[in-house]
């Protein structure tokens, strides 16, 4: 089980709670709640990785991310605007601490499906 902790102010926004759900489901491996949430035509760029686009790609990738949980998740900072959100945050996944920021554009500016995601991860070396 993932132990997780938000430091980031959710002001009573469902959108900001859906992102922090969001990023608990990829911290645990909740393949089937991220693929739910997203458009068939979803672009997810992970610089300096890998780019998947269409909702199947994006699945195969989930799903296939989805046997590396972290050991524990800390949320910063998550921040809306219209349709466009972000968040970032540290894991430890493995023995080792990554720091994560993610931009997400969704369809609209009150549902809770994703068209774009963009995701910086970086391994914090000891």
């Amino acid at each position: 089980m993932t132990k997780t902790n938000v430091h980031a102010d959710l002001s009573n926004s469902p959108r900001k709670e859906f992102i922090k759900n969001l990023n608990m489901a990829f911290a645990s491996g909740n393949a089937d709640f991220i693929v739910d949430h997203v458009s068939d035509d979803i672009l997810w760029i992970i610089h300096g990785d890998q780019t998947h686009d269409g909702k199947e790609n994006f699945s195969n990738a989930v799903h296939t991310m989805k046997e590396y949980t972290a050991d524990e998740l800390i949320i910063n900072n998550i921040i809306t605007e219209g349709n466009q959100a972000s968040s970032n945050g540290e894991m430890t996944m493995g023995g080792k601490k990554y720091v994560y920021c993610d931009i997400y554009t969704f369809t609209d500016t009150t549902g809770n499906i994703l068209k774009e995601m963009i995701s910086y991860v970086l391994e914090i070396k000891s």
